[in-house]
Formats: structure tokens, C-alpha cells, sequence
């Protein structure tokens, strides 16, 4: 049974630092792309960074130069680093995970939630002002 499962979430004031966790089990996790979504309250849900295989990168435009994304292949171990956090960070967070591909060479992980088959549970980010 495939398991993903955070950790880290929590109460912060504006500037301040957070690292989420994620921690799967169950399937060959080196394999698939690896993300980062966000949901607040009253909006859809965003993808907010993501990483290939190959530990390649892509943050959505808000959490550019703040947030760093990165995972431990042996230890089945997907990070979050936020960093200046802002109120408008605040969100449930969840991964993600699937092996599909998207792009002109098939190598390119997708963006849409709906496009990823493993969820966990979501972990609470609350930033203050």
C-alpha cells in the first residue's frame, strides 16, 4: 500500500522558516516526481514546487527564491524549506507523487494535482503576520 506522509507543518511569524516533510513508502519512489501542493482556505490547490528523478526543479513564480525543494532517494525522503515566509503562505501542504511524464521529450513532470495518483494527508502551515 502506497503511503505518503508529512511532517513539519506548524505556526510561524512573518520572515520565519519552516521545513516540511515527506516520507513514502511502497513503491519505487527514485522513479517518480516528487511535489509540493498548497491549498488555502477558499482557493484551489497549487503546485507549489516539484522534483524530478534527476532532482530536477520547478517553484511556481510566488515561492521563488524562498522555498527549496529537495529529496533523499534511499531514504524515500522528500524535503520542504521555506524560508521569509509570508502570510499568503499560509495553506494546508501536501505531496505528491506519480510516474508520469509530460513535455516534447517526455521527461517533464506534470503540474496539475489531478495528474498525481499519490496524496498525503496534508500537514497545516500557518504564517502571522
Amino acid at each position: 500500500q502506497v503511503q505518503l506522509r508529512e511532517s513539519g507543518g506548524g505556526s510561524v511569524q512573518a520572515g520565519g522558516s519552516l521545513s516540511l516533510s515527506c516520507t513514502a513508502s511502497a513503491f519505487t519512489y527514485a522513479h517518480y516526481c516528487m511535489a509540493w501542493f498548497r491549498q488555502a482556505l477558499g482557493k484551489e490547490r497549487e503546485q507549489v514546487a516539484v522534483i524530478d528523478s534527476d532532482g530536477r526543479t520547478t517553484y511556481a513564480d510566488s515561492v521563488k527564491g524562498r522555498f527549496t525543494i529537495s529529496r533523499d532517494n534511499p531514504k524515500n525522503t522528500l524535503t520542504l524549506v521555506m524560508e521569509n515566509l509570508k502570510p499568503e503562505d499560509t495553506a494546508t501542504y501536501s505531496c505528491a507523487a506519480d510516474s508520469s511524464r509530460t513535455g516534447s521529450d517526455g521527461t517533464s513532470c506534470y503540474r496539475r494535482d489531478f495528474m498525481y495518483s499519490y496524496w498525503g494527508q496534508g500537514t497545516q502551515v500557518t504564517v502571522s503576520s
